[in-house]
């Protein structure tokens, strides 16, 4: 069988920017960052509620942090845990972090304190920032971690004065009391940084070395631990930064809502702070009148997000009507955006202006994107980024399909990690074969080569052994009139073992009736429109879907709600 994808049809339609291939400076990320950040020490870094941090205060406070860590005792490779939401100091962090040589895990605010301890353990954290209203989860578990130095940060700081005040007085700030710990420093993040001087850091690493040690959900076991060299992210920043036309003589205003504890969200921050660009940070993502109050405020070049709340703010009348003519692009991604929607949203921001990516935590994280200028196609995650290889295998055999057939998608490229899962060597040889890391994305390619997702290899389902694609049945579910949202999963069929059932989650629009008219109605409609097998066999109907931080539907949680 010929192999289609080495025949690489996406190339004819690159923009006419994009070369096929990018040269990539042997660089750490501290040395690019400063390099963007020395000349402009009079721009805003970060928006944070109102208060503009320059980039001249982000390298004197990452200074000071940086000088700290050495304080600590922490080395080049050591790794600090950074456990907060998006507020200035996690910024701060990320750049005193990197000049100190540091690795970074990024510690989401959700997790509980069992899972707290595994990843401080796992990844084998020597230092702590996080939040004082976090503390009390901190508190409970890290005596049992290798963790020494506890930094602690607060909502209200970096804000004004008087809004701080306020805040606090209206009982608008989160908060809660810090408390000492055996055998553990803990001090406050403003106060750490009073005691060390500004002097900056330069630690010199090979480009080899580790970057960020980002975790990411294990399907049926704990969460691993993806390391990314700095040669993975400052690669990674060439293909984006070329792809998406942006110069540090032009740095644009960037909204995400993106946690940074994400690596969508961290990798993006950190190229936009290397190309001397600005961040809006948003502290609560679910928060759409924040949201809609910093567009209109910030006015934003770029706007990046996950589906489901760009679709919940296409609801708001406040959102449609701002003004977007300034906004270059909206980029999607972590989800798949529903292609009916699309024109729906396009019609309020601009034509053209949706750019649909694909990528996973442990490709830095981008694959595939849509052109920014170039051909567009509804539904389709785009094609691959310069010097990035794809194919489409088959799971059970790893033959490779033909063109148009599902398959799931092997990459490789300079922005794929190569140290693999942090003390893992098995997860790692199951996933990165030969530099190729397979990605448990079952996508299919058109005759251009642009790839569509058509599932998650772990969320196909077996009905009596045909294949259903859960993701085909939601596109499907989410045109009939009645659904706002749906999520499909697999059950196991009680009559049939080792088979499943098709067992839709729906979210009704307001006005439509929870009752078995309802359901028969969809049934009804599912059985017009896909083959028999593929029809939901159990419906439930649910007032909102389990999501994570990022807005990705939680099937793992959804299969025990509906078991």
């Amino acid at each position: 069988m010929s192999d289609p994808y080495s025949q690489k049809p996406w190339l004819k339609y690159y923009d006419e920017h994009v070369p096929h291939r990018l040269d990539y400076p042997p660089k750490t990320y501290a040395e690019v960052y400063r390099e963007a950040a020395a000349y402009i020490p009079a721009t805003v870094a970060v928006y944070y509620m109102g208060r503009g941090l320059t980039y001249h205060e982000l390298d004197n406070f990452s200074n000071r942090f940086a000088n700290f860590l050495q304080k600590s005792g922490l080395k080049p490779g050591d790794t600090v845990g950074v456990h907060l939401p998006n507020i200035p100091a996690y910024y701060i962090a990320v750049i005193a972090i990197q000049k100190a040589g540091c690795v970074l895990t990024g510690v989401s605010p959700l997790l509980q304190p069992k899972e707290l301890e595994y990843q401080l353990n796992d990844s084998n954290a020597r230092f702590l920032v996080t939040l004082d209203a976090l503390f009390e989860k901190v508190e409970a578990v890290v005596a049992r971690t290798m963790v020494k130095t506890v930094a602690v940060a607060a909502i209200a700081d970096f804000l004004s004065p008087l809004k701080r005040f306020l805040g606090k007085l209206l009982k608008k700030i989160p908060s809660a009391d810090v408390h000492p710990i055996t055998g553990v420093e803990v001090g406050r993040f403003l106060d750490f940084l009073q005691d060390v001087p500004a002097d900056n850091v330069e630690e010199k690493l090979d480009s080899a070395a580790p970057c960020l040690m980002q975790y990411t959900g294990g399907t049926t076991g704990p969460p691993k631990g993806a390391v990314l060299t700095h040669r993975n992210i400052v690669s990674h920043m060439t293909q984006v930064n070329t792809w998406l036309d942006l110069k540090s003589d032009e740095a644009p205003t960037v909204l995400s809502a993106f946690p940074l504890f994400h690596q969508a969200g961290l990798f993006l921050a950190m190229d936009i702070m290397a190309v001397g660009g600005t961040l809006v940070a948003v502290p609560n993502p679910r928060d759409l009148n924040f949201l809609i109050s910093a567009i209109a405020k910030y006015r934003p070049a770029a706007i990046v997000n996950v589906p489901t709340i760009f679709l919940e703010l296409l609801k708001k009348a406040k959102f449609q009507s701002l003004k977007f003519s300034g906004v270059k692009w909206f980029l999607s991604g972590a989800a798949p955006f529903p292609a009916e929607y699309i024109k729906q949203f396009e019609a309020v921001v601009g034509e053209g202006k949706l750019i649909e990516v694909l990528g996973m935590t442990e490709t830095s994280p981008v694959n595939t994107s849509l052109p920014l200028y170039g051909k567009k196609k509804p539904g389709s995650v785009g094609i691959p980024l310069p010097d990035t290889e794809v194919k489409l295998v088959d799971p059970e055999s790893g033959e490779i399909v033909p063109r148009g057939e599902p398959g799931e998608l092997v990459v490789r490229g300079p922005q794929v990690f190569t140290v693999g899962y942090h003390n893992k060597p098995e997860e790692t040889s199951n996933t990165l074969k030969d530099g190729w890391i397979f990605t448990g994305d079952i996508c299919t390619m058109d005759e251009d080569g642009y790839f569509y997702v058509v599932d998650r290899l772990k969320d196909m389902v077996i009905v009596s052994g045909f294949k259903v694609f859960t993701r085909t049945v939601d596109d499907v579910l989410m045109e009939h009139p009645d659904i706002d949202m749906a999520a499909t999963i697999g059950l196991p069929d009680p009559g049939r073992p080792g088979s499943e059932i098709v067992a839709s989650a729906i979210v009704l629009k307001p006005e439509v009736e929870k009752d078995e008219d309802t359901k028969k109605s969809i049934i009804a409609y599912m059985h017009e429109k896909v083959s028999p097998y593929k029809v939901p066999k159990q419906i439930e109907f649910m007032e909102e879907l389990p999501l994570s931080a990022v807005g990705k539907v939680l099937k793992r949680e959804l299969r025990e709600q509906m078991k």
